[in-house]
């Protein structure tokens, strides 16, 4: 039997679905015996910081809502069987409703990359505020207040954030997830 090659390939889901159509995908591949053409299905995901309760939670969210990636040979009958899955929209393509169009090896390597990066840098958080920017507290004794930032210690992870307090200005430090930005 000839080597089988596959191709990595974007399946467009339904937004906020996408763990549905993977585990979906999987049991349907298992289903139709199609293994040997379909050999990977990945939800790109990032790790996400939220407070809740005064309690710092962890949370995967998609990397690329929407989309799942798909590693396989489209012959036969796997493109059908992809495209009549609940949620599933179809493949992204060049044309709509078109063939479907294999990612190039560079771009996979870079989502794949990125999320393997973000895994392993699960507690390293992006500086999301600047000096001198309005931002409103969210955990603690002075939740729901509204401040203006002064300072940034980025190796703590920590602001020093200008809070009005019955008339007076005073310096809080509160942690980056304290606080969020003002709208």
């Amino acid at each position: 039997m000839a080597e089988i090659t596959k191709k990595w390939y974007v399946v467009r889901a339904v937004s906020g679905k996408e763990k549905k159509v993977k585990e979906y995908l999987e049991l349907e591949i298992a289903r139709h015996k199609l293994t040997d053409y379909v050999s990977q299905v990945l939800i790109p995901t990032e790790k996400v910081f939220q407070i809740r309760n005064g309690k710092k939670i962890n949370k995967e969210k998609a990397y690329l809502p929407g989309y799942v990636l798909l590693e396989a040979a489209l012959v036969g009958e796997v493109t059908h069987v992809i495209k009549s899955i609940p949620n599933v929209i179809g493949f992204l393509g060049g044309v709509k409703g078109g063939e479907p169009v294999a990612m190039r090896l560079s771009e996979v390597n870079r989502i794949l990359g990125k999320v393997d990066e973000l895994a392993v840098t699960e507690e390293e958080l992006k500086i999301p505020f600047v000096i001198g920017e309005s931002v409103k507290v969210i955990d603690g004794p002075f939740n729901n207040f509204s401040g203006i930032v002064d300072e940034i210690n980025e190796d703590k992870k920590k602001l020093k954030v200008m809070v009005k307090i019955f008339g007076r200005k005073n310096l809080l430090e509160l942690s980056y997830m304290q606080v969020e930005k003002d709208i």
